[in-house]
């Protein structure tokens, strides 16, 4: 795979160490990359982000567990999901490849949504 997983999952862990060889071990996984913050692990193309929280998680009305799909519009995917019976957070957050965003299924699942720059998008 080459660059960043456009879907797959992510998954937050106060171990990333321990969690990924976890996955490792039990699904035949291979490290793609490791960062202090964040291990990418993929099997078959699916990829499986292991990522300390960025902030305290709180117990109640959070997942630990977080798909993530890439999208063409970030915003009309937003306006999309809530007119699903979804939600949307507020804030997006960027990197040079890519801006990210959260929503919510109608059942209250988080997923992250991913919109990559021109020069990063994959057919």
């Amino acid at each position: 795979m080459a660059g960043p997983a456009q879907n797959g999952a992510l998954i937050y862990s106060n171990n990333i160490m321990n969690l990924a060889r976890f996955y490792q071990s039990l699904f035949d996984m291979k490290v793609l990359r490791e960062t202090d913050d964040l291990i990418s692990l993929d099997r078959n193309g699916f990829n499986l982000v292991i990522h300390t929280p960025p902030f305290r998680m709180p117990e109640e009305a959070f997942s630990r567990v977080k798909l993530f799909f890439t999208v063409d519009n970030i915003n009309e995917t937003k306006n999309a999901a809530i007119n699903l019976g979804g939600q949307s957070f507020e804030g997006e957050w960027a990197n040079p490849l890519f801006k990210v965003s959260n929503i919510t299924d109608c059942d209250g699942n988080h997923i992250q949504i991913r919109e990559f720059t021109d020069s990063h998008q994959t057919a």
